[in-house]
């Protein structure tokens, strides 16, 4: 065996614990999903009973299916845009030379450090019928009585929505920072120079130079509001909420694969399909993001 051959036979060697790990707990997973939602389930009793295509079709006539992703679409199209531009402008902050940065960089990153459970019952203390939000709007006037926002349907899903940005935001603010460190400081003495404000700069160069560092939080973003689980299941205790108002996708298929009546094959076709809306957002973006270049 030649000193070639042997290289690449330890290489193999030395990632195939991972791939053997990779190909049970997650390929296999993938095949068993696909398998069971094609199936009437119930893993509990075993019993396993082949319909075709009938959780497919169930999910056009499901009311909880519609409201689920309604929520799920409105959750991505709100939040996304919000935390993609909020965590830009940080970071632009961030990246000026300016006194003391360092301190506000620490400050600024706390949220993502945060777990989500934490972070969920500070939400709802926050914004409980007598919590400190309610109570600041009442003494400024804003309110004449206080809003049961966790119990409300036409406010709690914008809670979560809320918390869901003050968490992320951070995280994508240091991605950003990092891309700013690659911007030529070039390019902005040359735009003071004929006059440019900050805001012109920001507009005018740091969102064009930032394009593929944004395509790549979008997706980020995307995905991450698709799968969006944690924070929704703590603040309506797995019910979804008033009137269904904070049911996600995701806590939907949790509910119809461990509920009362648990049907796995029908929460793995919803769970199949929100995964392939995610693979497509995925293939678009890297479509976009392929002939972009930070400078």
């Amino acid at each position: 065996m030649n000193r070639k051959k042997l290289e690449a036979l330890q290489g193999w060697s030395f990632i195939s614990p991972a791939l053997i790990v990779i190909s049970i707990f997650v390929i296999g997973s993938i095949i068993f999903t696909i398998y069971i939602s094609f199936h009437r389930v119930n893993l509990f009793t075993g019993y396993y009973e082949f319909i075709g295509l009938d959780n497919y079709k169930r999910l056009f006539n499901d009311t909880k299916v519609l409201i689920a992703f309604k929520n799920t679409l409105s959750f991505v199209a709100v939040v996304v845009p919000i935390q993609t531009f909020l965590a830009m402008v940080m970071a632009s902050v961030l990246n000026a030379k300016i006194k003391g940065v360092k301190v506000f960089r620490i400050a600024y990153f706390l949220p993502t450090l945060t777990s989500s459970a934490a972070l969920t019952m500070i939400f709802m203390f926050l914004f409980s019928l007598y919590g400190p939000i309610n109570q600041i709007a009442l003494q400024l006037n804003i309110i004449n009585e206080p809003i049961n926002f966790l119990n409300d349907a036409k406010v709690a899903l914008k809670v979560i929505m809320s918390m869901n940005i003050w968490s992320t935001v951070p995280f994508f603010m240091v991605i950003y920072l990092a891309a700013l460190q690659e911007v030529p400081e070039a390019i902005y003495e040359a735009a003071r120079v004929d006059g440019a404000t900050n805001v012109q700069q920001f507009f005018k160069i740091t969102i064009p130079q930032l394009k593929p560092i944004t395509t790549f939080v979008l997706l980020m973003g995307i995905i991450g509001t698709f799968q969006m689980f944690d924070q929704a299941y703590i603040f309506s205790n797995g019910s979804g909420g008033p009137e269904n108002s904070t049911l996600t996708v995701a806590l939907l298929s949790y509910r119809y694969a461990f509920g009362q009546n648990s049907t796995m094959g029908f929460a793995a076709a919803i769970a199949l399909v929100l995964a392939l809306l995610i693979l497509v957002v995925s293939l678009i973006a890297q479509k976009l993001n392929k002939s972009d270049t930070l400078y």
